[in-house]
């Protein structure tokens, strides 16, 4: 049995919505994880993914920011919302489907000063990080795959500059520590750099502010898959959909797509 999930921070479902769509149509995934849908659950656009196959949403919305989503086009075997930074922020959602978990993460971003004494944005994230770490520990991870925006990109060669970013929210050393702390206690693999490594492109992110993205090519890997070591021992393979940044109007993010084989 083949499945295929794809991974996308649409920054903004409704402004993103035909995108999405084509996305689909083109890979036709049999699991959606979206990030920063930027809708309540009852103001998720279902009708459109009812036509293209997908009649199972799992929803963690709240007005005008954040919001996860995992669409399907089989039932969940369960689904649950998890709370980790008990702030009801819509940034965590997994289900259990073809007897694998799945959980989509928005980590937050951090705002734009990496000073937690006199940034809240900034010790909220890091708050988060603590939170998943110590998740990670007590779940012992098996059949799990988790993805999402996690907002940081963990190794130097992640970015374009190293040197220009180490001190830039998403690249910093303590974001960087946490992340791959997280990494390590739950013996989680990387399954993108497991497949994907410099010189060829890892990056999934890239500024508004940059007027032709393909020329500076100065992104950022802030968007993963990581999956448990049973999974890793399958047939997989990964694509970055980079294409996407093209579009009109794009998400700053562009999707990851996974297909294992189980």
């Amino acid at each position: 049995m083949i499945i295929k999930i794809l991974s996308w921070n649409v920054n903004s479902i409704r402004t993103r919505l035909e995108q999405v769509l084509n996305v689909c149509q083109k890979y036709k995934p049999d699991i959606i994880c979206l990030q920063e849908t930027k809708v309540i659950n009852d103001s998720f656009p279902q009708n459109e993914f009812l036509k293209l196959g997908y009649s199972h949403f799992y929803l963690h919305g709240i007005p005008s920011y954040n919001g996860v989503a995992i669409i399907t086009q089989q039932e969940a075997e369960s689904f649950d919302i998890l709370d980790l930074s008990q702030l009801n922020n819509g940034r965590q959602i997994g289900i259990k489907i073809f007897g694998i978990h799945i959980h989509n993460f928005y980590i937050p971003s951090g705002g734009d000063v990496p000073d937690e004494k006199i940034n809240l944005k900034f010790k909220n994230k890091l708050d988060f990080l603590k939170a998943l770490i110590s998740w990670s520990k007590k779940i012992t991870p098996k059949n799990f795959l988790i993805c999402g925006d996690f907002n940081i990109a963990p190794f130097e060669d992640d970015v374009w500059s190293h040197k220009q970013l180490k001190d830039v929210v998403s690249h910093t050393d303590i974001e960087r520590k946490y992340l791959l702390k997280f990494l390590e206690v739950g013996n989680w693999n990387d399954a993108v750099r497991a497949q994907i490594n410099p010189p060829e492109n890892v990056f999934t992110w890239w500024s508004y502010r940059s007027k032709d993205f393909k020329i500076n090519n100065r992104g950022r890997r802030l968007d993963h898959i990581w999956i448990s070591n049973d999974l890793k021992k399958k047939n997989y393979s990964i694509k970055i959909l980079d294409y996407t940044r093209t579009l009109s109007r794009p998400s700053d993010h562009v999707p990851i797509k996974i297909k294992i084989n189980l």
